[in-house]
C-alpha cells in the first residue's frame, strides 16, 4: 500500500487533491489547541468533506430515545457541535468564485508543519475565463494565545492583470452531511443548533454571538484583518444573525500581491453574560493584533521547541512510523495543551466521532504521554475529572451505590451512554482513573495536587468498589455483573481487568489515607474504612483456568462456545455492525484487549509464563473491531518476545489514521490510537513500567529497527534512553539523579551516562496465530546490514 503522503520526519505533505479524500484529511490536516479546534477544511469551504470548527466542551443536548425505558437509564444525551466557522475566505477572480472543482488545478499543496505547528496551502488554479492566479494560505491554532486561529492569506496574478474579491466570513449553523451508514461511532447531526443574540460589524471586523437552544451555552466569535495591497482597495464589512463577512475588492498586476492576515477569537461560557462573552473575544483580538503574524509564528515555533525537546522519539529503520509517531505526539499536545481543565475527547478536536465524547481511554492511553512530556495537561484533564465529582457521586446514589460512579461517555460529566451492558456496566473507568490519578503523582510528586485533586478521586472511586464487590463464603472478594474493556462481552463476573485494576485502586485510596490523614479525615474516611480497602484488595478474586493454563477474560470465559471465524466473511467486520450483541456476548471473540491490557497494567500480577501463555491465547480470539487493540497487543507481544509481530502492531496503531485503517479517520482522527504510537514504542520496545519511585525498562527491538530513542520528563528530571539491538544507553539531560531498573537490575543514573546490555528474547511457545484474516499486515522486513 503506498502512504497517501510524503514519508518526512517532520511534515505531513500532500501534493495533490483528492476529492474523494477531503474528509480524511480534514482530519488530518487539523489544528486546534485544546480550547480550539478546526478541520482542515479549504480556505474557500467548499468543496468539504465534512465542515468543522469546535470549542472544547460546547455542546447541545438531544434525547436519548428508548424502545422501552428502564430505571437509571439516562434521559439525554451530549453532542459536540460545529460553532461558527472562523476559516472562510472565498475568493473571486475577476467575477469567477475560486472553486477546485472547476477551472483548471494546475498544483495543489498543503502541508502540515509539525515543528512550526502551521497548516500551509499553495496552489495554482487557472479560472473557467482563463486567469491564471498563486494562492498561498498559512493557517495558525496558537498554543499560546489560546482564543486565537490567525491566518495569512496570499493571493497574485500570473500572467494579466486581475482583480480580486476577497470575502472573508463568519458563518454559523453550516449545513452537515447526515451519516452515510448507522454506526455508533458516527455523531448525531444537530440542524442549526446556535441561536443568535448579537451580530456586528465595523470596518473590518465582525462579531456573532450565540447561544445553544436547549442546553443554553453561549459562545462568541469575533474576526479582524490586516490588509495590505500596492493599488486602490474597497473594504466593507456586514453582518446578519448567522453570517459576518468583510470584503476586500482590488486590482493586480502580475508580480504584485494581496495580502491579509485574518484573526479570529473564540470564547464561550455557560455562566457569563452576552456582554462579557463580546468583551472578552474582543480583547483576544486587541492582544492578537498586538502580537502580529510574525509574534504568532515566532511564538507557535518556540512553544514546540521546548516540546519536542521532552518528548520526541527518534525510530531508525522505518521511515513511516518516524513521521507517524511524530503526527502523533503533535495531535496529543493540540489535543491537551490548552484544555485547562477540560475534557480531552476520543477525538481530540479534530471531528465530531462519538457525538464529541471522552471514554476510559484518554487515562488509560492518552494520559501516559501527557504525564511523561507535557505533566501539566496532564494535571488539567484529572482536574477536569474531579470537577465532575458531584454529578459521579448522583449518578451512583441512583444506582444505590456508594462513592462515584464516573460515566461511560461524556461532555458535560453525565453519563450519556443509552446502551448501559457497554456503557454503566463498565464501572472499569473508576480504576482507570484513579491509575491515572496514581500515575501524575509518581511521575511529579506534586504534593498539592495530591491533596486538592488525587486524594478525593482516590477515596471516591475505591468507596465504588466496596459497593459493587462482596465477599463469598471463602472470604474471597468478588466483583459480579461488569463489562471490562471488550466491548464484546458484557455484564461479566470477576472480569480479570476490573478486578485488577480494581485492586490497584484499594491500595492506593488506602496508601493515600495514611498518607494524608487530614485530607481523608474531611471525605469521612475512617481507620476502619480504610483497613476494609485493604482487606478487599488482599482477597480479590482473580480467576484461573488451570485446564488450559490461562487466565479467563472473566469467569466462566473459556467455557463459552468459540466464534465461527472460518464462516466470517471479511465484509463482516466490525462484527457489532453485522451480527446482535446477544450472539457476541456467549462466545469467544474479542473486540480489543482485555485480559492482555491487565497483563500490560497489572504485570506483577502475572508470572512471565502466564503472560506468554495468556497471549497466545487471546490473540487467536481477538478481531481488533476496536481501534485500541493494536497498541496493547504490540506491548505485549514485544514483552513475550515475538518482537517482528509487535513491529506489525506497532505499524497498525500509528497508521491508523494516515492511511485511513479504520475507514473512520473522515470523522476525526483516533486519539488513543495515535498515542498507541508513543505507547507500543516506549511501553514496547522501550519496555516501560512504572514501579512507584523508579522507572522500569526491559528495552528489546525487532531486526527491522537499528535504533530506537525517546525522552521522558520524571520527577524534575529529564530522561533520554536509546536501544540499540544489543544495548541500551541511559542519559540524564537535566535535573536530579533517577532510580532506573533495567531488566530487573537497579541502577542510579546520576551525570554519567550508563549503557547496559539487552538480554535476548526467549519465547518459549510456537508463534501465536490469529483469526482467519485478522492478523496484522506484515509492516517491514528485516534489513540486512543493520548495525548492531
Amino acid at each position: 500500500m503506498n502512504p497517501p503522503y510524503e514519508v518526512d520526519p517532520w511534515h505531513i505533505r500532500e501534493t495533490e487533491l483528492d476529492l474523494g479524500r477531503l474528509a480524511q484529511t480534514e482530519s488530518v490536516f487539523a489544528l486546534s489547541n485544546g480550547h480550539i479546534g478546526v478541520r482542515g477544511n479549504l480556505d474557500e469551504g467548499e468543496p468539504s468533506g465534512l465542515p468543522g470548527s469546535y470549542l472544547n466542551s460546547l455542546y447541545e443536548q438531544r434525547p436519548l430515545p428508548y424502545a422501552e425505558a428502564g430505571y437509571g437509564y439516562p434521559e439525554s444525551g451530549e453532542t459536540v457541535i460545529n460553532v461558527t466557522n472562523g476559516k472562510i475566505i472565498r475568493l473571486l477572480v475577476d467575477d469567477e468564485p475560486l472553486d477546485v472543482r472547476f477551472g483548471d488545478l494546475e498544483s495543489h499543496e498543503r502541508v502540515l508543519d509539525m515543528r512550526a505547528g502551521t497548516l500551509e496551502r499553495t496552489m495554482r488554479w487557472r479560472s473557467p475565463a482563463g486567469a491564471r492566479i498563486r494562492l498561498c494560505s498559512t493557517r495558525i491554532v496558537s498554543l499560546t494565545q489560546r482564543a486565537i486561529m490567525a491566518i495569512k492569506y496570499e493571493v497574485e496574478p500570473l500572467d494579466e492583470e486581475v482583480q480580486f474579491v476577497v470575502q472573508s466570513e463568519l458563518v454559523a449553523n453550516e449545513p452537515l452531511p447526515g451519516p452515510r451508514r448507522p454506526d455508533p461511532r458516527v455523531a448525531a447531526v444537530l440542524d442549526a443548533p446556535l441561536a443568535s443574540e448579537e451580530h456586528f460589524a465595523n470596518d473590518d471586523r465582525v462579531l456573532l454571538v450565540h447561544q445553544t437552544r436547549v442546553s443554553g451555552l453561549r459562545m462568541a466569535a469575533a474576526m479582524s484583518h490586516e490588509i495590505e495591497s500596492p493599488n486602490k482597495r474597497l473594504v466593507d464589512s456586514e453582518a446578519q444573525e448567522d453570517v459576518g463577512r468583510v470584503t476586500v475588492a482590488t486590482r493586480l498586476k502580475p508580480g504584485e500581491k494581496l495580502s491579509i492576515v485574518k484573526y479570529v477569537a473564540y470564547g464561550w461560557s455557560s455562566h457569563r453574560s452576552r456582554s462579557a462573552l463580546h468583551d472578552q473575544v474582543a480583547a483576544a483580538l486587541a492582544g492578537a493584533e498586538l502580537t502580529g503574524w510574525d509574534g504568532f509564528v515566532e511564538e507557535q515555533a518556540a512553544y514546540l521547541r521546548d516540546f519536542w525537546e521532552g518528548v520526541d522519539v527518534e525510530v531508525d529503520g522505518d521511515p513511516e512510523v518516524q513521521q507517524a509517531v511524530r503526527f502523533a505526539l503533535f495531535h496529543i499536545l493540540q489535543a491537551g495543551a490548552r484544555a485547562e481543565r477540560r475534557m480531552i475527547p476520543a477525538k481530540g478536536l479534530t471531528g465530531p466521532g462519538y457525538d464529541g465524547h471522552t471514554f476510559w481511554d484518554t487515562e488509560t492511553f492518552v494520559l501516559p504521554v501527557l504525564t511523561y512530556s507535557v505533566p501539566d495537561a496532564a494535571a488539567d484533564a484529572l482536574r477536569w475529572r474531579h470537577s465532575t465529582i458531584p454529578q459521579a457521586l448522583d449518578r451512583a446514589a441512583q444506582l444505590n451505590l456508594p462513592g462515584t460512579c464516573f460515566p461511560w461517555r461524556t461532555i458535560s460529566g453525565r453519563e450519556c451512554s443509552g446502551y448501559w451492558p457497554a456503557g454503566t456496566a463498565a464501572f472499569h473507568i473508576n480504576a482507570d482513573i484513579a491509575e491515572a490519578v496514581g500515575r501524575y503523582i509518581d511521575a511529579t510528586q506534586d504534593e498539592e495536587f495530591a491533596r486538592e485533586i488525587g486524594v478525593e478521586l482516590l477515596v471516591h472511586t475505591a468507596r465504588l468498589w466496596r459497593g459493587i464487590g462482596h465477599h463469598d463464603l471463602n472470604g474471597a472478594f468478588r466483583i459480579h455483573g461488569v463489562t471490562g474493556p471488550d466491548e464484546y462481552s458484557a455484564v461479566a463476573d470477576n472480569n480479570v481487568y476490573t478486578n485488577l485494576m480494581a485492586q490497584a485502586n484499594l491500595r492506593e485510596a488506602a496508601d493515600v489515607a495514611l498518607a494524608m490523614p487530614e485530607e481523608a479525615s474531611r471525605l469521612g474516611v475512617t481507620a476502619e474504612e480504610a483497613a476494609s480497602w485493604r482487606d478487599a484488595a488482599d482477597k480479590m478474586l482473580v480467576p484461573y483456568d488451570e485446564r488450559l493454563g490461562v487466565h479467563p477474560q472473566s469467569a466462566g470465559f473459556t467455557d463459552h462456545a468459540p466464534w465461527d471465524f472460518l464462516n466470517t466473511p471479511p465484509r463482516n467486520y466490525p462484527l457489532l455492525l453485522h451480527y446482535p450483541y446477544f450472539d457476541l456476548y456467549r462466545k469467544q471473540v474479542i473486540k480489543q484487549a482485555d485480559l492482555v491490557l491487565a497483563m500490560q497494567l497489572c504485570g506483577n500480577a502475572f508470572t512471565a509464563e502466564q503472560k506468554e501463555r495468556n497471549f497466545s491465547y487471546y490473540e487467536a480470539l481477538t478481531v481488533r473491531d476496536s481501534s485500541l487493540s493494536a497498541q496493547t497487543q504490540a506491548v505485549m507481544a514485544a514483552e513475550v518476545g515475538y518482537l517482528e509481530l509487535a513491529h506489525d502492531y506497532l505499524a497498525e496503531t500509528a497508521l491508523m489514521d494516515l492511511r485511513d485503517l479504520a475507514h473512520d479517520t473522515a470523522n476525526g482522527l483516533h486519539l488513543a490510537s495515535l498515542a498507541g504510537a508513543w505507547n507500543a514504542l516506549v511501553s514496547g520496545f522501550g519496555g516501560l513500567r512504572r514501579d512507584h519511585g523508579a522507572l522500569c525498562f526491559a528495552p528489546r527491538l525487532p531486526e527491522t529497527l537499528g535504533r530506537l530513542s525517546f525522552r521522558l520528563r520524571y520527577r524534575g528530571s529529564l530522561l533520554c534512553v536509546t536501544v540499540h539491538p544489543r544495548q541500551a544507553t541511559y542519559s540524564l539531560r537535566g535535573g536530579p539523579p533517577l532510580r532506573i531498573i533495567h531488566h530487573g537490575e537497579e541502577h542510579l543514573l546520576e551525570k554519567a551516562d550508563i549503557t547496559l546490555p539487552i538480554p535476548r528474547a526467549q519465547p518459549t511457545l510456537p508463534p501465536p496465530h490469529q483469526p482467519p484474516g485478522r492478523a496484522p499486515r506484515r509492516h517491514h522486513e528485516p534489513e540486512q546490514d543493520q548495525a548492531r
